[in-house]
């Protein structure tokens, strides 16, 4: 199956970089572009077009890729916004999430087990018999998380930790209005430990939105926590 979505992909990818190709919708001629490369982090990168003609708007297929190998994100801009259903994947390749663009809607969420790297606690008391749904990031388990990664360096005081027991926490506080609320590093390194408040100010405004978690079908503040491991440069990436 990931063989088979990544040859899709690739054959998409394949027929964007043609100068001039037919709107399978309209029957008209689509505007000519060029690919952009962009390193997102260490082992991800994205690729995208862009119009030749203007190269600050994005049109037609997007990429990210996972150690050149595994699609992370998949879908297509429109005069720059994201159209259509986009589909998201783990590092493994597994699809976690799609979500179409044209109705704002969620329409496959891929369940969590107890291998997933993050972690749900919501802000009131459960019960046996709770109804609980968890806070949702458009982008999936994975690519929709990368741009918190991307925000947090080891100061130079700290870059001499030992790796060997060192790693990172991230928490999200999401509002029940499914809004960031709260944004903390949390750095533990054998006995030593010290929380870094980081500003909810993301640069894209996107990533402050998400589908908030909810108890009994109302919804709830829920703390996102995701155990992340230190590159060598003090960044955060994924375990």
């Amino acid at each position: 199956m990931r063989t088979l979505i990544l040859t899709f992909i690739s054959i998409l990818f394949i027929g964007s970089v043609f100068a001039q190709t037919k709107d399978a919708a309209t029957g008209k001629t689509a505007p000519e572009t060029v690919v952009i490369k962009h390193r997102l982090t260490d082992s991800v990168v994205e690729r995208f077009n862009v119009l030749k003609s203007n190269k600050g708007i994005r049109q037609g297929l997007y990429q990210a890729l996972y150690q050149k190998n595994y699609a992370l994100a998949s879908g297509y801009y429109e005069n720059d916004k994201k159209t259509g259903v986009w589909h998201f994947f783990d590092n493994r390749g597994h699809l976690v999430q799609n979500f179409d663009y044209r109705t704002n809607q969620v329409t496959y969420e891929a369940p969590e087990d107890t291998t997933s790297n993050l972690h749900y606690i919501v802000d009131v008391q459960l019960n046996d018999t709770a109804r609980v749904t968890k806070p949702i990031k458009i982008g999936g388990r994975f690519f929709g998380y990368l741009p918190y990664l991307n925000l947090f360096k080891l100061p130079p005081d700290l870059m001499n930790l030992n790796p060997n027991v060192s790693f990172g926490m991230i928490e999200l506080l999401v509002s029940p209005l499914g809004r960031l609320a709260s944004f903390k590093v949390h750095v533990y390194s054998g006995n030593y430990e010290k929380a870094f408040n980081m500003s909810i100010d993301v640069p894209d405004p996107a990533d402050k939105i998400f589908i908030p978690a909810t108890v009994n079908d109302e919804p709830v503040a829920c703390r996102i926590v995701m155990k992340c491991a230190f590159r060598n440069d003090g960044g955060l990436e994924f375990y």
